[in-house]
């Protein structure tokens, strides 16, 4: 069963001339979310092989850091924490979105087959046009696109359900799969070896030409989807009741199709194809709000900390250990634990 939907309260200007309604426990799991996320950063850029303190961190923000400080925050640690973050909250709102829209907690990118999509975009650059790296985070982003456009011209014949998408998602995704290991079957042992490097997803050696495109395109999209909010919990709702409301179901579920793809695709290029962060976010985030609708900035900041927080470990624990690794193993036993509680959720 769903948790019951919090309760809500209402911020009036004077007059009334404008109004804000929120959820006093998402707001506060929010600005908790948020909090932690700052302070995983702030041990991000202040420890390492070369510690600093809060204070060099702070100087050098202001421009008043030394040459070593620069060097350390301005091009190896904070270029890295950023993407870390940009690419979670991606991956995490383009989550919440599929979620929602398919009205399945397996309804993730990674699940219905956009991140497999857009590593077969880069696969080709890399192994057979041998593009530089802006050309495969391009080959990612149109390869994502394509696949949004396939799964969904195959799935909309009748009306796009939930589960039609999501296994046609599935259905392509292990299409793509093995057009993947084709590609790097008949690479060059140099051009496979780069091109499993991309497919494991890491933030090693992200610099400020990761995070300039990455930040430009979440300013776009992410104050789309969330303006779309509304009309999404309308759609959760069902088609037949979101078009009583006055919602023009087809064109506002193609919009939203487009900004999830959008998201995951950017992020994906960003970093390549890091796995589960799109599914576990969202689910983390209405378990923590115990809320019903989309919850989009409490996934987006979810997926923020799960992501730099993975990396963070891994940096201490295992440097050479990419993060997609890590949210791989950490995915892999949340997948298994809610497969398992939905199935005793069913069965009672």
């Amino acid at each position: 069963m769903r948790a019951p939907h919090p309760a809500t309260r209402t911020l009036r200007t004077r007059g009334d001339r404008l109004s804000v309604r929120y959820a006093p426990r998402a707001a506060a799991v929010c600005l908790l979310l948020a909090a932690a996320t700052v302070a995983v950063g702030l041990v991000a850029l202040t420890t390492g092989d070369f510690p600093l303190t809060v204070a060099e961190v702070g100087a050098w923000l202001v421009g008043r850091g030394d040459g070593g400080t620069d060097f350390v925050v301005g091009t190896l640690r904070l270029p890295r924490l950023l993407t870390g973050l940009l690419v979670g909250a991606a991956l995490g709102v383009s989550g919440g979105l599929f979620q929602s829209l398919t009205r399945n907690p397996l309804g993730s990118p990674d699940i219905v087959g956009f991140t497999t999509g857009s590593a077969t975009g880069a696969l080709v650059v890399i192994l057979l046009l041998g593009g530089d790296p802006s050309a495969v985070a391009l080959g990612a982003v149109l390869g994502g696109l394509g696949t949004a456009v396939l799964v969904y011209v195959l799935a909309v014949r009748g009306g796009v359900g939930g589960t039609r998408l999501i296994l046609m998602g599935i259905g392509v995704s292990a299409i793509l799969l093995s057009v993947n290991a084709y590609l790097i079957t008949r690479a060059s042992w140099q051009d496979a070896l780069a091109a499993q490097s991309w497919l494991i997803g890491s933030l090693n050696g992200r610099r400020w030409e990761h995070v300039v495109p990455l930040a430009v395109t979440l300013a776009v999209l992410l104050p789309l989807a969330l303006s779309l909010g509304r009309r999404l919990a309308l759609l959760e709702m069902g088609d037949d009741a979101a078009h009583a409301l006055g919602v023009p179901v087809q064109r506002t579920r193609l919009v939203l199709v487009a900004v999830g793809v959008g998201l995951a695709a950017v992020g994906t290029a960003a970093a390549g194809p890091i796995g589960f962060v799109a599914l576990a976010a969202p689910q983390i985030a209405r378990r923590l709000t115990r809320s019903t609708g989309s919850g989009l900035p409490s996934a987006a900041l979810t997926g923020a900390l799960l992501l730099a927080g993975c990396d963070l470990a891994t940096q201490r624990l295992a440097p050479s250990l990419p993060v997609g690794i890590a949210t791989g193993a950490v995915g892999g036993c949340y997948l298994a634990w809610l497969l398992a509680h939905s199935w005793r959720t069913a069965n009672r």
